[in-house]
Protein backbone atom coordinates (compact mmCIF):
# COMPACT_ATOMS: atom_id res chain seq x y z
CA UNK A 1 0.00 0.00 0.00
CA UNK A 2 2.53 2.66 0.54
CA UNK A 3 4.88 1.92 -2.03
CA UNK A 4 1.38 2.23 -4.57
CA UNK A 5 1.18 5.32 -2.64
CA UNK A 6 4.63 6.90 -3.41
CA UNK A 7 4.30 6.14 -7.23
CA UNK A 8 0.85 7.84 -7.20
CA UNK A 9 1.58 11.11 -5.98
CA UNK A 10 5.04 11.12 -8.00
CA UNK A 11 2.90 11.11 -11.09
CA UNK A 12 1.14 13.38 -10.33
CA UNK A 13 3.66 16.51 -10.73
CA UNK A 14 4.76 14.81 -14.50
CA UNK A 15 1.47 15.29 -15.97
CA UNK A 16 1.33 18.98 -15.55
CA UNK A 17 5.24 19.58 -17.24
CA UNK A 18 4.25 17.76 -20.09
CA UNK A 19 0.86 20.12 -20.04
CA UNK A 20 3.10 23.27 -19.53
CA UNK A 21 5.58 21.98 -22.15
CA UNK A 22 3.03 21.65 -24.79
CA UNK A 23 1.19 25.31 -24.41
CA UNK A 24 4.93 26.23 -24.68
CA UNK A 25 5.82 24.73 -27.80
CA UNK A 26 1.95 25.62 -29.45
CA UNK A 27 3.25 29.61 -28.60
CA UNK A 28 6.55 29.21 -30.15
CA UNK A 29 4.60 27.50 -33.25
CA UNK A 30 2.18 30.31 -33.52
CA UNK A 31 4.71 32.56 -33.28
CA UNK A 32 6.75 31.14 -36.19
CA UNK A 33 3.68 30.92 -38.23
CA UNK A 34 2.85 34.57 -37.80
CA UNK A 35 6.70 36.14 -38.70
CA UNK A 36 6.53 34.03 -42.02
CA UNK A 37 3.33 35.20 -42.82
CA UNK A 38 4.31 38.90 -42.43
CA UNK A 39 7.58 38.08 -44.54
CA UNK A 40 5.52 37.12 -47.70
CA UNK A 41 2.98 40.06 -46.89
CA UNK A 42 6.11 42.75 -47.16
CA UNK A 43 7.38 40.49 -49.96
CA UNK A 44 4.36 40.88 -52.02
CA UNK A 45 4.45 44.34 -51.54
CA UNK A 46 7.77 44.55 -52.50
CA UNK A 47 7.34 42.58 -56.25
CA UNK A 48 3.98 44.51 -56.44
CA UNK A 49 5.57 47.41 -57.19
CA UNK A 50 8.47 45.92 -59.09
CA UNK A 51 11.46 45.85 -56.71
CA UNK A 52 14.70 46.28 -56.83
CA UNK A 53 17.52 49.32 -56.95
CA UNK A 54 17.11 51.98 -59.29
CA UNK A 55 17.40 55.90 -60.27
CA UNK A 56 17.81 57.54 -56.63
CA UNK A 57 17.58 54.20 -54.30
CA UNK A 58 19.70 56.01 -51.93
CA UNK A 59 17.20 58.36 -51.07
CA UNK A 60 14.97 55.35 -49.75
CA UNK A 61 18.18 54.78 -47.45
CA UNK A 62 19.49 56.99 -44.70
CA UNK A 63 23.10 56.97 -43.51
CA UNK A 64 22.61 54.30 -41.28
CA UNK A 65 21.00 51.63 -43.27
CA UNK A 66 17.44 51.38 -44.75
CA UNK A 67 14.90 53.95 -43.15
CA UNK A 68 11.67 52.53 -44.78
CA UNK A 69 10.60 50.63 -48.08
CA UNK A 70 9.87 52.58 -51.39
CA UNK A 71 8.24 51.29 -54.32
CA UNK A 72 9.52 51.20 -57.33
CA UNK A 73 8.16 52.07 -60.45
CA UNK A 74 9.15 51.76 -64.34
CA UNK A 75 9.58 55.40 -66.09
CA UNK A 76 10.17 56.13 -70.30
CA UNK A 77 11.28 59.49 -71.25
CA UNK A 78 9.21 59.54 -74.69
CA UNK A 79 10.87 62.60 -76.70
CA UNK A 80 9.67 63.98 -79.43
CA UNK A 81 8.83 62.64 -83.32
CA UNK A 82 7.40 63.15 -86.06
CA UNK A 83 4.06 61.69 -86.46
CA UNK A 84 1.21 61.62 -89.22
CA UNK A 85 -1.48 63.49 -88.19
CA UNK A 86 -4.35 61.22 -88.42
CA UNK A 87 -8.01 62.41 -88.48
CA UNK A 88 -10.60 59.24 -87.96
CA UNK A 89 -13.79 60.09 -89.10
CA UNK A 90 -17.11 57.90 -89.95
CA UNK A 91 -20.39 58.59 -92.69
CA UNK A 92 -21.40 57.01 -95.99
CA UNK A 93 -20.47 56.37 -99.51
CA UNK A 94 -22.31 57.47 -102.39
CA UNK A 95 -22.14 58.55 -105.85
CA UNK A 96 -19.92 61.19 -106.55
CA UNK A 97 -21.99 62.55 -109.54
CA UNK A 98 -25.22 61.03 -109.73
CA UNK A 99 -26.86 61.35 -112.67
CA UNK A 100 -31.04 60.48 -112.94
CA UNK A 101 -32.36 59.37 -116.05
CA UNK A 102 -36.06 59.98 -116.57
CA UNK A 103 -38.52 60.06 -119.46
CA UNK A 104 -37.86 63.35 -121.63
CA UNK A 105 -40.56 62.84 -124.07
CA UNK A 106 -44.51 62.56 -124.02
CA UNK A 107 -43.93 58.97 -122.66
CA UNK A 108 -45.95 55.79 -122.91
CA UNK A 109 -45.55 52.20 -122.66
CA UNK A 110 -42.07 50.86 -121.62
CA UNK A 111 -41.26 48.13 -124.83
CA UNK A 112 -38.03 47.26 -123.50
CA UNK A 113 -35.33 47.78 -121.13
CA UNK A 114 -31.82 46.87 -121.97
CA UNK A 115 -29.91 47.29 -118.57
CA UNK A 116 -29.96 46.40 -115.05
CA UNK A 117 -28.13 47.43 -111.72
CA UNK A 118 -24.63 47.07 -111.71
CA UNK A 119 -23.80 48.00 -115.95
CA UNK A 120 -21.64 49.44 -117.39
CA UNK A 121 -22.83 52.00 -119.89
CA UNK A 122 -21.55 54.65 -122.61
CA UNK A 123 -22.86 57.86 -123.26
CA UNK A 124 -25.76 57.87 -125.59
CA UNK A 125 -26.23 54.23 -125.18
CA UNK A 126 -30.04 53.21 -125.12
CA UNK A 127 -31.21 51.92 -121.54
CA UNK A 128 -34.85 51.62 -122.51
CA UNK A 129 -37.70 52.32 -125.29
CA UNK A 130 -40.79 53.18 -124.94
CA UNK A 131 -43.32 51.75 -127.66
CA UNK A 132 -43.43 54.08 -130.63
CA UNK A 133 -45.90 52.81 -133.56
CA UNK A 134 -48.04 55.87 -133.58
CA UNK A 135 -44.76 58.13 -133.82
CA UNK A 136 -43.18 55.85 -136.47
CA UNK A 137 -46.47 56.36 -138.58
CA UNK A 138 -46.48 60.10 -137.88
CA UNK A 139 -43.25 60.53 -139.16
CA UNK A 140 -44.01 58.66 -142.02
CA UNK A 141 -47.03 61.03 -142.84
CA UNK A 142 -44.44 63.69 -142.65
CA UNK A 143 -42.01 62.21 -144.77
CA UNK A 144 -44.94 61.96 -147.79
CA UNK A 145 -45.31 65.72 -146.84
CA UNK A 146 -42.28 66.96 -147.16
CA UNK A 147 -41.87 65.15 -151.30
CA UNK A 148 -45.18 66.68 -152.09
CA UNK A 149 -43.77 69.97 -151.06
CA UNK A 150 -40.72 69.34 -152.60
CA UNK A 151 -42.72 68.04 -156.20
CA UNK A 152 -44.61 71.43 -155.91
CA UNK A 153 -41.59 73.29 -155.42
CA UNK A 154 -40.08 71.83 -158.80
CA UNK A 155 -42.91 72.51 -160.71
CA UNK A 156 -43.10 76.03 -159.94
CA UNK A 157 -39.72 76.48 -160.99
CA UNK A 158 -40.08 74.90 -164.22
CA UNK A 159 -42.50 76.93 -164.96
CA UNK A 160 -41.21 80.19 -163.96
CA UNK A 161 -38.18 78.79 -166.15
CA UNK A 162 -40.05 78.78 -169.01
CA UNK A 163 -42.07 82.16 -168.45
CA UNK A 164 -38.30 83.67 -168.55
CA UNK A 165 -37.82 82.18 -172.30
CA UNK A 166 -41.14 83.65 -173.24
CA UNK A 167 -41.05 87.37 -171.70
CA UNK A 168 -38.33 88.53 -174.11
CA UNK A 169 -40.72 87.51 -176.73
CA UNK A 170 -43.36 89.92 -175.27
CA UNK A 171 -46.13 86.74 -175.11
CA UNK A 172 -45.72 86.94 -171.24
CA UNK A 173 -45.76 90.22 -169.17
CA UNK A 174 -43.40 91.17 -166.59
CA UNK A 175 -46.44 90.80 -164.02
CA UNK A 176 -46.60 86.90 -165.05
CA UNK A 177 -43.14 87.02 -164.29
CA UNK A 178 -43.45 88.43 -160.54
CA UNK A 179 -46.13 85.79 -160.06
CA UNK A 180 -44.90 82.87 -161.05
CA UNK A 181 -41.59 83.98 -159.04
CA UNK A 182 -43.58 84.47 -155.61
CA UNK A 183 -45.14 80.87 -156.63
CA UNK A 184 -42.17 79.25 -156.35
CA UNK A 185 -40.60 80.87 -153.56
CA UNK A 186 -44.30 80.01 -151.80
CA UNK A 187 -43.51 76.47 -152.66
CA UNK A 188 -39.81 76.12 -151.36
CA UNK A 189 -41.09 78.07 -148.01
CA UNK A 190 -43.64 74.90 -147.91
CA UNK A 191 -40.40 72.68 -148.19
CA UNK A 192 -38.97 74.05 -145.49
CA UNK A 193 -41.96 73.67 -143.39
CA UNK A 194 -42.77 69.98 -143.82
CA UNK A 195 -38.76 69.31 -143.22
CA UNK A 196 -38.76 71.46 -139.87
CA UNK A 197 -42.35 69.37 -139.33
CA UNK A 198 -40.62 65.98 -140.44
CA UNK A 199 -37.28 66.68 -138.01
CA UNK A 200 -39.45 67.52 -134.94
CA UNK A 201 -41.13 63.99 -135.34
CA UNK A 202 -37.93 62.23 -135.59
CA UNK A 203 -36.58 63.96 -132.47
CA UNK A 204 -39.80 63.35 -130.83
CA UNK A 205 -39.88 59.66 -131.59
CA UNK A 206 -35.89 59.47 -130.83
CA UNK A 207 -37.04 60.51 -127.15
CA UNK A 208 -39.42 57.28 -126.69
CA UNK A 209 -35.66 55.81 -126.17
CA UNK A 210 -34.13 56.68 -123.35
CA UNK A 211 -30.08 57.10 -123.38
CA UNK A 212 -27.60 57.24 -120.81
CA UNK A 213 -26.50 61.31 -120.78
CA UNK A 214 -22.70 59.88 -119.85
CA UNK A 215 -20.37 57.01 -119.48
CA UNK A 216 -20.94 55.41 -116.08
CA UNK A 217 -21.99 52.57 -113.90
CA UNK A 218 -26.29 51.89 -112.80
CA UNK A 219 -26.34 52.10 -109.78
CA UNK A 220 -30.56 51.49 -110.09
CA UNK A 221 -32.95 50.63 -112.02
CA UNK A 222 -36.85 51.06 -111.35
CA UNK A 223 -38.64 50.41 -114.79
CA UNK A 224 -39.93 47.15 -116.16
CA UNK A 225 -41.69 46.43 -119.64
CA UNK A 226 -45.17 47.13 -119.51
CA UNK A 227 -45.06 49.99 -117.17
CA UNK A 228 -46.76 53.16 -118.78
CA UNK A 229 -44.30 56.03 -117.86
CA UNK A 230 -44.40 59.95 -118.61
CA UNK A 231 -41.79 62.87 -117.90
CA UNK A 232 -43.48 63.20 -114.19
CA UNK A 233 -43.02 59.42 -113.38
CA UNK A 234 -39.57 60.96 -111.87
CA UNK A 235 -36.35 58.65 -112.03
CA UNK A 236 -36.08 55.77 -114.08
CA UNK A 237 -32.52 54.98 -113.64
CA UNK A 238 -30.05 56.05 -111.55
CA UNK A 239 -26.39 56.48 -112.53
CA UNK A 240 -23.00 57.62 -111.31
CA UNK A 241 -20.72 59.28 -113.75
CA UNK A 242 -18.06 57.76 -115.04
CA UNK A 243 -18.15 55.00 -111.34
CA UNK A 244 -16.71 57.47 -109.31
CA UNK A 245 -17.53 57.30 -105.53
CA UNK A 246 -17.10 59.53 -102.65
CA UNK A 247 -17.29 59.29 -98.72
CA UNK A 248 -18.41 61.86 -96.89
CA UNK A 249 -16.86 61.88 -93.90
CA UNK A 250 -18.41 64.09 -91.07
CA UNK A 251 -15.42 65.74 -88.89
CA UNK A 252 -15.36 68.39 -85.91
CA UNK A 253 -14.55 71.98 -86.55
CA UNK A 254 -11.26 72.02 -85.22
CA UNK A 255 -10.29 69.44 -87.61
CA UNK A 256 -11.99 70.58 -90.53
CA UNK A 257 -10.24 73.28 -89.73
CA UNK A 258 -7.05 72.11 -90.41
CA UNK A 259 -7.94 70.27 -93.32
CA UNK A 260 -7.31 71.03 -97.10
CA UNK A 261 -8.26 69.57 -100.40
CA UNK A 262 -6.47 66.96 -101.83
CA UNK A 263 -5.15 65.25 -98.60
CA UNK A 264 -4.82 61.44 -98.83
CA UNK A 265 -7.69 59.39 -97.52
CA UNK A 266 -7.89 55.57 -96.41
CA UNK A 267 -11.47 54.67 -96.63
CA UNK A 268 -12.70 51.35 -94.82
CA UNK A 269 -16.56 49.75 -95.10
CA UNK A 270 -18.33 48.62 -92.22
CA UNK A 271 -17.79 44.91 -91.61
CA UNK A 272 -14.91 44.65 -93.98
CA UNK A 273 -11.43 44.85 -93.78
CA UNK A 274 -10.73 45.79 -97.11
CA UNK A 275 -9.17 49.58 -97.14
CA UNK A 276 -9.62 51.71 -100.31
CA UNK A 277 -7.48 54.86 -100.88
CA UNK A 278 -8.61 58.29 -101.98
CA UNK A 279 -8.30 61.79 -101.52
CA UNK A 280 -10.35 64.87 -100.14
CA UNK A 281 -11.68 66.85 -103.30
CA UNK A 282 -14.25 69.11 -100.99
CA UNK A 283 -14.79 70.04 -97.74
CA UNK A 284 -18.31 71.53 -96.29
CA UNK A 285 -18.42 75.48 -96.26
CA UNK A 286 -20.67 75.70 -93.26
CA UNK A 287 -20.78 73.84 -89.76
CA UNK A 288 -23.87 72.33 -88.82
CA UNK A 289 -25.17 74.04 -85.68
CA UNK A 290 -26.50 70.93 -84.07
CA UNK A 291 -23.66 68.80 -83.58
CA UNK A 292 -20.66 71.56 -84.85
CA UNK A 293 -19.23 68.85 -87.47
CA UNK A 294 -19.19 69.25 -90.97
CA UNK A 295 -18.43 67.45 -94.43
CA UNK A 296 -15.25 66.36 -95.92
CA UNK A 297 -15.86 65.00 -99.43
CA UNK A 298 -13.22 61.85 -99.69
CA UNK A 299 -13.18 61.11 -103.79
CA UNK A 300 -12.78 57.37 -105.20
CA UNK A 301 -12.65 55.59 -108.06
CA UNK A 302 -14.89 52.97 -108.33
CA UNK A 303 -14.02 49.02 -107.21
CA UNK A 304 -16.50 46.63 -106.27
CA UNK A 305 -16.35 46.61 -102.30
CA UNK A 306 -17.72 50.36 -102.45
CA UNK A 307 -21.73 50.33 -102.46
CA UNK A 308 -23.47 53.90 -102.62
CA UNK A 309 -25.51 54.14 -99.01
CA UNK A 310 -22.94 51.82 -96.94
CA UNK A 311 -21.49 53.39 -94.23
CA UNK A 312 -17.58 53.59 -93.56
CA UNK A 313 -14.87 55.00 -91.33
CA UNK A 314 -12.21 57.18 -93.11
CA UNK A 315 -8.16 57.77 -91.85
CA UNK A 316 -7.42 61.56 -92.87
CA UNK A 317 -3.54 62.10 -92.68
CA UNK A 318 -3.53 65.91 -92.63
CA UNK A 319 0.56 66.74 -92.25
CA UNK A 320 2.59 65.50 -89.32
CA UNK A 321 3.50 66.86 -85.78
CA UNK A 322 6.04 66.66 -83.53
CA UNK A 323 4.54 65.04 -80.32
CA UNK A 324 5.64 62.27 -77.44
CA UNK A 325 4.05 58.64 -77.92
CA UNK A 326 3.77 56.45 -74.88
CA UNK A 327 2.08 53.16 -74.54
CA UNK A 328 -0.98 52.27 -73.56
CA UNK A 329 -0.39 51.33 -70.13
CA UNK A 330 0.96 54.43 -69.33
CA UNK A 331 -2.31 56.85 -70.29
CA UNK A 332 -5.34 56.62 -67.80
CA UNK A 333 -8.79 57.79 -67.88
CA UNK A 334 -11.36 59.23 -65.15
CA UNK A 335 -14.21 61.37 -65.35
CA UNK A 336 -11.80 64.42 -65.37
CA UNK A 337 -9.80 63.13 -69.00
CA UNK A 338 -6.88 61.66 -69.63
CA UNK A 339 -3.88 62.00 -67.44
CA UNK A 340 -0.39 59.83 -66.70
CA UNK A 341 1.81 60.03 -63.81
CA UNK A 342 4.86 62.14 -63.69
CA UNK A 343 7.92 61.39 -61.78
CA UNK A 344 9.36 65.10 -60.66
CA UNK A 345 12.71 65.96 -59.77
CA UNK A 346 12.23 65.17 -55.73
CA UNK A 347 11.12 61.74 -56.77
CA UNK A 348 7.54 62.14 -56.20
CA UNK A 349 4.37 61.27 -58.40
CA UNK A 350 2.62 64.05 -60.10
CA UNK A 351 -0.84 63.87 -62.26
CA UNK A 352 -0.45 65.46 -65.47
CA UNK A 353 -3.60 65.72 -67.73
CA UNK A 354 -2.98 65.25 -71.61
CA UNK A 355 -4.66 65.18 -74.87
CA UNK A 356 -4.49 62.43 -77.14
CA UNK A 357 -4.11 61.89 -80.58
CA UNK A 358 -4.30 59.01 -82.68
CA UNK A 359 -4.39 55.70 -81.01
CA UNK A 360 -2.34 52.77 -83.08
CA UNK A 361 -0.27 50.03 -82.45
CA UNK A 362 2.45 51.53 -81.84
CA UNK A 363 1.10 53.50 -78.93
CA UNK A 364 -0.70 56.58 -78.14
CA UNK A 365 -0.03 60.50 -79.56
CA UNK A 366 0.18 62.92 -77.14
CA UNK A 367 -0.95 65.64 -78.58
CA UNK A 368 -1.25 68.77 -75.76
CA UNK A 369 0.15 67.90 -71.62
CA UNK A 370 3.76 66.66 -72.49
CA UNK A 371 7.06 68.37 -73.67
CA UNK A 372 8.49 64.57 -73.94
CA UNK A 373 11.78 64.99 -71.54
CA UNK A 374 9.49 63.90 -68.05
CA UNK A 375 9.71 60.63 -66.71
CA UNK A 376 6.36 59.14 -67.51
CA UNK A 377 5.62 55.76 -65.39
CA UNK A 378 4.92 53.34 -67.91
CA UNK A 379 2.64 51.45 -65.60
CA UNK A 380 1.06 50.30 -62.13
CA UNK A 381 -0.09 53.76 -62.14
CA UNK A 382 -3.36 52.22 -60.44
CA UNK A 383 -1.24 51.63 -57.14
CA UNK A 384 -0.11 55.67 -57.03
CA UNK A 385 -1.65 58.48 -56.38
CA UNK A 386 -0.32 62.30 -57.04
CA UNK A 387 2.34 63.28 -54.01
CA UNK A 388 3.99 59.62 -53.37
CA UNK A 389 7.42 59.16 -53.31
CA UNK A 390 9.04 56.33 -55.18
CA UNK A 391 12.08 55.36 -56.64
CA UNK A 392 11.93 55.37 -60.70
CA UNK A 393 13.56 53.01 -62.77
CA UNK A 394 14.24 54.06 -66.25
CA UNK A 395 13.73 51.43 -69.11
CA UNK A 396 16.31 51.03 -71.01
CA UNK A 397 16.30 51.52 -74.85
CA UNK A 398 16.70 47.41 -76.17
CA UNK A 399 13.16 47.35 -73.58
CA UNK A 400 11.58 50.27 -75.30
CA UNK A 401 12.00 48.47 -78.24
Amino acid sequence: MNVETRFAGDAAPMSEFEEEERRRDRRRRIIIIATILGALVIAAAYFMFQGGAGEGAGAAAGEDGPARVLPTVTVIVPGSQSISNTISASGTLDARRPMPVGVAGEGGQIARVMVDAGDWVGRGQVLATIESSVQSQQVGGASAQLEVARANLALAQANLDRSLQLVERGFISQADIDRLTATRDAERARVNVAGAQLNELRARAGRLAIRAPAAGLVLTRNAEPGQVVSAGSGALFMLAQGGEMEMNARVSESDLRGMSVGQQATIIPVGTADRFEGQVWQLSPTIDAQSRQGTASVALSYQEGLRPGGFATAEIISGSIDAPMLPESAVQSDSAGNYVYVINEDNIVERRDVTIGTVGSAGITIREGLAGDERVVRSAGAFLNPGDEVIPQRMSQEDES
